[in-house]
């Protein structure tokens, strides 16, 4: 049996606007938390006891995942911060920090650990994964993906042996410095002796401390080098891309929700939509108690979350609507995702509602 350890402590600052008010492992992907679809790939692995350890807008995570019985799963919470001037303020331990924290409480990681970040879809065969980390008898395992030459400066770069003895790392090295295109995906396999060598109650990093130390001491610690989809949404514009992935249906374990009531067109309950009067080419999802006027036109991939509504003669271009977002009459939105209070475009630019010199015309559906 195998456990696991979620990591969603980070504050998410490099996908601002759309964490300002959710940790970045809720941001929705279909109407789901990416972390959701994290936890449904643990379940389908067999991995039944999870830890997350927590810290910015923690509530949230918890009281959307509770105790996991909704997935067949136990969940447990690790929170991370500190007191200051009379206040509680999060402040995450670093990756290998956390794990000892929770080891030094109750020594949950008795046996072998998987360790995932909460904020990236992956489609890993786990099983195969462990099976290659126990027959090699490692302490840890890094899993690695082939990545093209000019993109290792994107990534931390493993280098390792041809039975994959990790020798050493670079961090996203120049593509003609690098000695491999292996790139970490922050996914580790850990035996419970590894978290033996992290210092107690201090903030630790997992690649920057702990893997030095282990390469130093020429412990059994390997690279699995394995195809697989990993989409990490580190920034806005990757969130934008795998939106747009995931609704033309690249991503396996995706399914759209609702119901397909034209090819590629599905909506939850609830909609109102003139369909006499309307242009949509999907794929589009639209959701539940969503209003879309005559003379509107949608041209997928776009997602339309919950009690959207589309006024007359506006416009949607592979874009996403949150949750009640309104578009004004003769209005238009091309590749942006839109949430009542802003507008984020493919390359990051934010505007916010109310700023001065917008041309774009849009609101919070439920004023």
């Amino acid at each position: 049996m195998t456990k696991a350890l979620i990591l969603a402590a980070g504050q998410g600052t490099r996908i601002r606007p759309l964490t300002k008010g959710m940790p970045k492992p809720m941001i929705p992907i279909l109407g789901k938390p990416v972390l959701e679809y994290i936890i449904e790939h643990l379940a389908r692995h067999g991995v039944k006891e999870i830890m997350i350890n927590v810290a910015y807008h923690h509530w949230k995570i918890e009281n959307y995942f509770g105790d996991g019985h909704r997935w067949g799963v136990e969940i447990g919470y690790s929170f991370e911060g500190v007191r200051e001037h009379g206040e509680i303020t999060p402040r995450p331990m670093g990756s290998a920090g956390g794990m000892r924290r929770i080891q030094d409480f109750s020594g949950f990681f008795d046996e072998t650990t998987l360790v995932i970040c909460g904020d990236a879809l992956i489609d890993l065969d786990i099983t195969a994964a462990v099976a290659e980390h126990k027959a090699k008898k490692a302490i840890a395992s890094v899993i690695t993906l082939e990545v093209p030459r000019d993109q290792v400066k994107n990534y931390g770069i493993v280098v390792a042996k041809e039975d994959g003895l990790i020798e050493s790392f670079q961090e996203k090295p120049k593509p003609e410095e690098a000695r491999s295109n292996l790139a970490s995906t922050g996914i580790y396999l850990f035996e419970p002796e590894v978290l033996e060598m992290v210092p107690p109650g201090k903030e630790f990093d997992i690649g920057s401390q702990l893997f030095p130390m282990l390469v130093e001491q020429k412990l059994p610690f390997y690279a699995q080098s394995r195809p697989f989809h990993w989409i990490d949404i580190g920034k806005v514009t990757d969130y934008w891309t795998v939106l747009q992935r995931v609704l033309a249906g690249e991503i396996s374990d995706m399914r759209m929700p609702g119901k397909e009531v034209r090819p590629n067109v599905w909506v939850g309950l609830n909609t109102r939509v003139d369909w006499d009067n309307v242009q949509i080419k999907g794929p589009v999802y639209i959701g539940s108690g969503c209003q879309i006027d005559a003379g509107a036109v949608i041209e997928g991939p776009a997602w339309l979350g919950n009690g959207c509504v589309m006024r007359k003669d506006s416009k949607l271009v592979r874009s996403v609507l949150f949750d009640y977002t309104r578009m004004d009459t003769n209005s238009t939105l091309w590749e942006v995702i839109a949430s009542p209070q802003y507008v984020v475009d493919r390359h990051g630019h934010t505007t916010y509602q109310g700023e001065e010199g917008t041309t774009l015309r849009w609101g919070d559906a439920r004023a």
